[in-house]
C-alpha cells in the first residue's frame, strides 16, 4: 500500500483500530475558517487554546482519560495563580496592578528588519537578490500594522506560546495531521528536547522504565537516567522498530528478571530517525500503534524529520530526478502518515520542531495531544519554562504568517526535501564507491538526515576461529569501533559518531555501528570524508587500499 492511502481499519481479526482519515482541512480554507474564529488579542499575555482554531470536529471520538499513566508529580500539579490570573488581562477598561508585566517603555528595542526569501527562490543567492524584508514595530498592534509586535512578543506570555502564532501552528497541524479524535490541542515547547523532559516527568515516577528503539536519540536516554527512568530498547529492522519485537516483549515482560514493572510508555523517532536513519513504513506504524492499544502504551512522537522524506536512492548520477509534487494536498499525500493522524484514543503525544526545518536556535517547537495532557504540560510549564522566547515567535509568526503563509511554508519543505535528497545522494554514492561492500553494509535513507552503516566485526582478521562469549564479543566491538573512530580522527581527517553512544541499553553490543550526517557539510566534503572513514576501515580490516 503506498504512503499516501488513506488509513482503514485494522483487520477484523484484532480488536484494535486505527483511524480512518476523513477529508483533510486544505491550505485554501484558512481564510473562511478565520473568518469566523474569535479575534487575537492584543493584551500582554492573553490566554489562548487550539480550540479558538480549530474547525468543527464533528463526528469525532473524544480522548482516553490517562489518569492511570501519568505521574505523581503531574497529578499533584494545581498550575501557576499568576498565570490563571492572566485571562483578566483582556476586559475591556481594566487597569492592572495585579502583574508583574513590565512595561515596553523600557525595552531598548524599537524594531526589527530581516530578509528571507520568497518562494520558489529560496537559494541564499536568490534571497539576496529578490528576498523580502520584513518588518516588526514596537507598536505594530496598536497602529494597526500587524496582530504581534515587540510590545507584546517581548513581554510575559502563557505556556501555550502566542495566539498569533498558535493560531499558525494549529492549522499547519491540522492541514498535516487532521487529528482524528475531537479534543485535540497544540502547546508551544522550547525544542522537542524540552517537550522530552517535561513528558517524562508528567508520566514516569522515579524507578520506573520506558521502550525506544534500540538504537534511539541519545539525549532522550541521557534525560531519562538521572530521572531513575531505565530505557529499554526493542528491535529493530530496517524499516526502524519492529512490531512483533514491541509485542513479544510486553507479553512476556517479566518484572522479577527486569527489575522493573511493566512499561507505559514508548519513545519513538518514527522518521528519519537518529541515529539509524530508518523510518517507519505506514503499515509499521499501524501495527505498532494496535501493539499500543494492546498493551495500554502512551506514546511519545518524536518527529522533527517528517518533512525530509525522500524520494527512493538510485545510485545512477544521471538518473532523471524524480518530479516534484504539483501541489501542496499532492505533497501532503506523499508523507508517510503520522501517529497523530491515526490515534483515535488521544495516546499520542507528538513532539514536532523548527528546528531541522527553519533553525536550531529559535528552541520553539510544539506538542499535539489531548486536551488532559495538554492541561498537565501547561500546568508544569508555568512554573518551569514558562513560554518559549517571544523573540523567537515573533520572528517565527513574521515569517510564517506574514511572509510566506501556510503556501509559502510548505514550498519552503518541499525545497528542502529536494535539497535534502540531493545531499543524501552524495553521501550514498561516495559509500558506494569507497567503503568495503564485503564487510560493510546499509540501507539507503529515505529520510532525515543520518546514514547508518555497520561494519562486520567477524571478518576483523584478529578474530580467530574460537568462539567468544558474549562479554568478549561486546568488548572486541568496543575496541575495534574505537580504533577506527580515534584514527578516522587522528590519522585522516574524518569524524563519524559512534554507534555505541546510541544504544537504548547502555552496556555494550556485538555489533559496530557508525553514524554519518549529510546535513551540513557541502558535497565535496561528503565525498572526501566518507573517502577517508574507507581508509580508516580498510586499514584496520587489511584490506587493499582505494
Amino acid at each position: 500500500m503506498s504512503p499516501s492511502a488513506l488509513v482503514e481499519a485494522l483487520p477484523a481479526a484484532t480488536d484494535t483500530q486505527v483511524a480512518t482519515i476523513t477529508s483533510r482541512f486544505s491550505v485554501n480554507g484558512v481564510p473562511a475558517r478565520r473568518s469566523t474564529a474569535p479575534k487575537i488579542s492584543g493584551a500582554l499575555a492573553p490566554s489562548a487554546s487550539s480550540d479558538m482554531f480549530k474547525g468543527p470536529q464533528k463526528g469525532k471520538p473524544t480522548s482516553k482519560n490517562w489518569d492511570h499513566l501519568l505521574s505523581e508529580e503531574s497529578k499533584s500539579r494545581l498550575g501557576s495563580t499568576l498565570k490563571e490570573s492572566a485571562k483578566y488581562l483582556a476586559t475591556p477598561g481594566l487597569i492592572s496592578l495585579g502583574g508583574g508585566l513590565p512595561t515596553s517603555e523600557y525595552f531598548p528595542f524599537e524594531s526589527i528588519d530581516f530578509k528571507v526569501p520568497v518562494s520558489p527562490n529560496f537559494t541564499e543567492a536568490q534571497t539576496q537578490e529578490t528576498g523580502q524584508t520584513l518588518h516588526i514595530g514596537k507598536h505594530d498592534y496598536a497602529n494597526d500594522k500587524s496582530l504581534y509586535d515587540i510590545h507584546i512578543a517581548f513581554n510575559y506570555g502563557q505556556a501555550t506560546g502566542s495566539a498569533q502564532l498558535l493560531r499558525f501552528i494549529t492549522e499547519h497541524t491540522e492541514i498535516v495531521h487532521n487529528p482524528p479524535y475531537a479534543d485535540w490541542n497544540c502547546a508551544m515547547t522550547a525544542g522537542s528536547t524540552n517537550a522530552l523532559d517535561m513528558a517524562l516527568r508528567m508520566f514516569c515516577n522515579r524507578g520506573e522504565c520506558i521502550l525506544s528503539e534500540e538504537y534511539t536519540f541519545v539525549s532522550a536516554v541521557e534525560t531519562a537516567v538521572p530521572m531513575g527512568v531505565k530505557v529499554f530498547g526493542v528491535g529493530m529492522d530496517e524499516q526502524g522498530l519492529r512490531a512483533d519485537a514491541l509485542d513479544e516483549m510486553l507479553s512476556n515482560w517479566d518484572a522479577t528478571a527486569r527489575g522493573h514493572k511493566k512499561p507505559h510508555v514508548l519513545y519513538t523517532v518514527p522518521t528519519g530517525g537518529n541515529p539509524t536513519g530508518t523510518t517507519q513504513s505506514f503499515q509499521r506504524r499501524r501495527d505498532i500503534y494496535a501493539v499500543a492499544q494492546k498493551h495500554d502504551l502512551y506514546i511519545f512522537e518524536d518527529d522533527p524529520y517528517y518533512f525530509l522524506q525522500m524520494s527512493e536512492y538510485h545510485s545512477d548520477p544521471n538518473r532523471t530526478p524524480p518530479a516534484q509534487p504539483e501541489s501542496h494536498d499532492e505533497f501532503i499525500a506523499s508523507l508517510i502518515p503520522s501517529y497523530l493522524s491515526m490515534d483515535i484514543d488521544g495516546r499520542v503525544m507528538r513532539m514536532d520542531s523548527f528546528s531541522k526545518v527553519l533553525s536550531p536556535g529559535s528552541r520553539v517547537g510544539w506538542i499535539t495531544a489531548s486536551a488532559q495532557i495538554i492541561d498537565r504540560f501547561v500546568k508544569h510549564a508555568n512554573v518551569s519554562t514558562q513560554n518559549p522566547s517571544g523573540m523567537s515567535q515573533l520572528v517565527l509568526y513574521k515569517l510564517l504568517e506574514e511572509g510566506w503563509g501556510h503556501s509559502g511554508y510548505l514550498d519552503w519543505l518541499v525545497h528542502l526535501r529536494k535539497e535534502y535528497s540531493a545531499r543524501r545522494d552524495v553521501l550514498m554514492r561516495a559509500c558506494d564507491e569507497f567503503l568495503p561492500k564485503e564487510i560493510c553494509h546499509w540501507t539507503p535513507p529515505v529520510a532525515g538526515m543520518f546514514h547508518w552503516i555497520g561494519i562486520d566485526w567477524r571478518k576483523h582478521p584478529d578474530v580467530g576461529p574460537v568462539e567468544l562469549d558474549a562479554q568478549e564479543r561486546k568488548q572486541l566491538v568496543l575496541k575495534l569501533e574505537n580504533y577506527i573512530f580515534l584514527h578516522g580522527i587522528e590519522e585522516n581527517g574524518v569524524l563519524v559518531a559512534k554507534g555505541s553512544w546510541f544504544r537504548a541499553e547502555q552496556d555494550g553490543g556485538e555489533n559496530l555501528f557508525f553514524r554519518t550526517t549529510f546535513a551540513a557539510a557541502s558535497g565535496e566534503q561528503i565525498h572526501e570524508a566518507i573517502r577517508r572513514l574507507g581508509m580508516t576501515i580498510r586499514k584496520e580490516f587489511k584490506l587493499d587500499s582505494q
